[in-house]
């Protein structure tokens, strides 16, 4: 018997429209990233991955929780400073200007939503918002060091995903996905 709250996010797909399709994006190119995501995941097949980074939130995180961090980092950032020197490999630093940019896209125009899908307070979405994208630009190439797997201390939740991928568990991943929120709803309420 299908357990009715997966099933209903089966047929509804709660991030829809282009904010969907590119967080999907987001996460899949998160987990194609060797050294980063969680092991598990690196090594599943493209539709595998493709199934794992269909979730309403994002698989990675940028330190977005933390606002005395990012008042201080957006604080340092001036206008007519030349870019920091890049602190990982090409395509880690070329994702983090991605996840960063459109991290500030959410906050300027879809705020709440900016705050869900990065775990972000709402005064870190506002700093963001408060942001040009060329200023995030000139300190992304530095913050390639603090991009990190989402939660990365609960295994349960990376193993789940990687076994109910690996066995091609649409229910079980579903079901994994759905405990990641309630992850996110934790970690907002400490």
């Amino acid at each position: 018997m299908q357990d009715p709250n997966v099933d209903t996010w089966t047929r509804e797909t709660p991030i829809t429209g282009e904010i969907g399709r590119t967080l999907r994006e987001l996460n899949r190119g998160f987990l194609d990233l060797d050294g980063i995501a969680a092991p598990g995941l690196v090594a599943l097949p493209a539709a595998r991955k493709a199934s794992i980074a269909d979730c309403p939130y994002a698989l990675f995180d940028l330190r977005f929780d933390e606002d005395a961090y990012w008042r201080t980092r957006l604080e340092i950032a001036m206008p007519d400073r030349v870019a920091e020197s890049p602190a990982g490999p090409p395509q880690v630093v070329a994702f983090v200007r991605l996840a960063l940019i459109y991290a500030w896209h959410l906050a300027t125009s879809a705020n709440l939503q900016a705050r869900l899908l990065f775990g972000m307070s709402a005064r870190t979405a506002r700093a963001f918002a408060d942001e040009t994208v060329v200023r995030l630009t000139q300190i992304a190439d530095a913050e390639a060091v603090h991009l990190a797997p989402r939660w990365p201390r609960c295994s349960a939740f990376w193993d789940g995903l990687a076994e109910a991928a690996e066995a091609a568990d649409r229910a079980r991943l579903r079901r994994i996905q759905l405990y990641g929120l309630q992850l996110a709803v934790a970690k907002r309420l400490r």
